[in-house]
């Protein structure tokens, strides 16, 4: 049975807002820099899955998001959107996860990404992989290290 999921890649000035995923064991790739958004509900949409989501886990009320791009395999259906950040990082409140940052592409393309509440860089989920590699193909950009 497939999960579906809604993920947003939101952008505020060139960066990019990444989720620190929680290190607790048993929820999916634990510890890694990951997308906002989550598990869509019976009967909800992709879209209204991720405002639901968005408002959860960061307190902010998106506005004019763009279904970008549908992902599939055997084990779940991933809708990735795209919008624009309105507001600056220090107006979000952080509900879910250990940390969230504005990351630029490059870094995010390195494959690490640095944590200032863990002090530490951390690897990217897979499908952060996955809206980075489709953003390099929009902008012609050859393939990251990550």
């Amino acid at each position: 049975m497939t999960v579906a999921v809604a993920l947003a890649m939101l952008e505020r000035q060139g960066r990019w807002l990444l989720q620190l995923r929680d290190d607790i064991e048993g929820i999916v790739h634990p510890g890694t820099w990951a997308l906002f958004g989550g598990h869509l509900e019976e009967g909800e949409s992709p879209e209204i899955a991720l405002r639901r989501e968005l408002l959860e886990e960061i307190h902010w009320q998106a506005h004019g998001v763009s279904f970008w791009f549908e992902h599939r395999d055997p084990l779940r259906t991933a809708y990735f959107f795209r919008s624009q950040l309105d507001v600056p990082l220090a107006e979000l409140t952080l509900l879910e996860g250990q940390d969230m940052v504005l990351a630029e592409l490059n870094e995010i393309r390195s494959g690490k990404v640095w944590s200032p509440k863990c002090g530490e860089s951390r690897v990217l989920a897979p499908s952060l992989k996955l809206a980075v590699g489709a953003l390099e193909r929009e902008l012609g950009l050859v393939p990251g290290v990550y």
